[in-house]
Order: C-alpha cells, then sequence, then structure tokens
C-alpha cells in the first residue's frame, strides 16, 4: 500500500513554495478547485509554531482574498478587536507589533505580523472594499460546557459572522478545530478529549461549503526538535515523497489501495505549545480519517521555527 500511496501522492501533488509571503500565487492555482464556490475555508495546522506553514498559510490567504474573494479573517485564538488590530488594519491607528505583544504567545512572531501588515496594505489599496477580522459575536452562549462549548462557540462566531455580512470567510486556527471532527480526539490529555469540534458544526451548518485544508509536516524544529512522525501515522505517509512542499487534493480519484488509505481510521501529529519529543507519538489527532477530516492537505517536509515577534523587522 506504501508505494502505491507515495506514487500517487506524486502524481496528484502540486508543488508549493515556501520562500516567503509574497512569492507569486501561481503554484496555488489548483487550490481555485479544492475551494470551488465554498463559503468558508478552514486553514488548519498541525503546529503554530512553524515559519514554514505560517507562510504556506499566509500565502493561501493572500489567494483566498485576492483570486477568490474572500474578505473575512478569523484568526482562531485571541481577540483582534480586544487587541486593536481590526482597527489598525482598518484605519492605521497604532502599532501591531505592540499589540501582537499583547496576544497569545502563538500569535507573537514575525509571519503573523507579516499577515496584519499585509492586510493594511489591502485596504490602503482598496478602501472600498476592505479586509477585515472577525468580530466577537456576544449574543450567543454556547449550549454545551468546557472544551466541547468552546469548540461550538467558534463555530458558531464563524456562522453568525457569515450571516450578519454575508462575507466569504478564511478560518485560520489549529488543526484540533478546523479537521471536520464528528466527533474527534485530540491527545495527549488525561483523559482524551472526545467531542465535535468547530469543523464539525461547520461542515453540518455550511456543507460542501465548508472546505477543510490541513496542514501536516514530517520532522523539523520549532523550536524543539521534532523527528520523523511513526510510520503508522498519515503524516508519515505523506512525508514519503521528494517533494519540500505541496498541495494535495485528499478528493481525487486513485486506486483502492489508495481509497483504502484515505478512508482508513488514521492518526495525524497535533502539536502545541508544550511538546515532548521523547513522547512523539502521544500527540496526535484521531478518531476519523484522513479523507474524512480534510478536503486537501499541505504537507512540508521540513519545519524551522517562527521568527519571535522582537526579531522580526
Amino acid at each position: 500500500m506504501t508505494e502505491a500511496v507515495t506514487r500517487w501522492i506524486e502524481q496528484h501533488a502540486h508543488r508549493l513554495s515556501t520562500s516567503g509571503p509574497d512569492a507569486p500565487l501561481a503554484d496555488l492555482r489548483p487550490l481555485a478547485g479544492v475551494v470551488g464556490d465554498a463559503r468558508v475555508v478552514a486553514v488548519g495546522a498541525s503546529i503554530r509554531q512553524s515559519r514554514e506553514l505560517s507562510v504556506l498559510s499566509h500565502r493561501i490567504v493572500r489567494f483566498l482574498v485576492e483570486e477568490k474573494g474572500f474578505r473575512s479573517l478569523a484568526l482562531e485564538g485571541d481577540d483582534a478587536s480586544r487587541l486593536g488590530l481590526d482597527e489598525h488594519i482598518r484605519t492605521g491607528a497604532g502599532d501591531p507589533r505592540a499589540m501582537l505583544a499583547e496576544a497569545r504567545s502563538f500569535w507573537q512572531t514575525g509571519e503573523i505580523l507579516d499577515v496584519i501588515r499585509w492586510m493594511r496594505s489591502c485596504n490602503r489599496r482598496n478602501p472600498g472594499d476592505p479586509v477585515r477580522f472577525i468580530g466577537a459575536i456576544e449574543e450567543w452562549t454556547p449550549s454545551l460546557d468546557g472544551l466541547a462549548g468552546i469548540e461550538q462557540g467558534l463555530a458558531e462566531g464563524a456562522i453568525r459572522w457569515h450571516e450578519r455580512t454575508g462575507d466569504k470567510i478564511v478560518y485560520w486556527g489549529g488543526l484540533a478545530h478546523t479537521a471536520v471532527g464528528d466527533p474527534r480526539t485530540v491527545s495527549p490529555s488525561s483523559p482524551p478529549q472526545t467531542h465535535r469540534n468547530a469543523g464539525g458544526y461547520l461542515r453540518e451548518h455550511f456543507g460542501a461549503d465548508y472546505v477543510s485544508i490541513g496542514l501536516t509536516f514530517q520532522h523539523g524544529t520549532a523550536p524543539y526538535r521534532i523527528p520523523a512522525p511513526p510510520a503508522e501515522f498519515a503524516d508519515a505517509s505523506l512525508g514519503t515523497t521528494g517533494l519540500d512542499a505541496y498541495l494535495l487534493d485528499l478528493r481525487a480519484d486513485g486506486p483502492a489501495p489508495v481509497r483504502a488509505w484515505l478512508d482508513a481510521r488514521a492518526k495525524t501529529r497535533l502539536i502545541g505549545p508544550e511538546y515532548d519529543p521523547a513522547d512523539d507519538a502521544a500527540y496526535h489527532l484521531s478518531g476519523g480519517s484522513l479523507a474524512g477530516w480534510f478536503d486537501a492537505v499541505v504537507h512540508a517536509q521540513e519545519i524551522t521555527p517562527a521568527s519571535p515577534l522582537l526579531a522580526s523587522a
């Protein structure tokens, strides 16, 4: 099965550039066929502290805004309005570096600062058709408690924003939240957390108009050393090609061994701010299949650390 999967990936993968967020977008044109007329596209990374996955995510956001008419960004993990970032991209008020210094740790990177600066430049050029952050939706309270309620709330915020504005939305966050999990399990935790996630709620509401893109990797540092994944992880098979980074449409036709691999119960990496390389296999998403979680994957062979905010120019 491994050889058949590798051949299929090599035949269907589209090579991508990680040179920088300003790289030309021609290599991302195949993404148009994946997105179609979707109203919400999720870009979910298996790790948030990687330069390569951050650059790829930024380039996907650029493509969706510039080529597909998306106008709202849900940047998961903090409140852009609370920090003043929404006003900054609209008016130019304030220092985005100082604002990000007050955000959660995984927003405090040069790569996220690049996103803010790009959004502001978009709005300077097109004041009548701005890009904006999703705002807080305060009139709705999740019906579930704890982490399950958080997932429900994340999805409901995007749903209500779309109903209010009509904007097509890019939801940029962590893979645990954006994969179509109905339910899904995240580890390590004691006990493991199993419940429907935001992606599950969004697929239920939007159907095929919710498109899930998973960003995975094979090995690297971010900033801790991360070894190659266990052989049974989906990431291991995705890393068997010679491509540095690529886009793969998981809905493409494939022979029986490939479909079996795509539809089989799977594990894929899921690494947060806390990570123990000696227990690498414990950090994963499970409870579904690769093709069930994602419409497409963007895979990077090797990752390096994101830039500390203080070090970015």
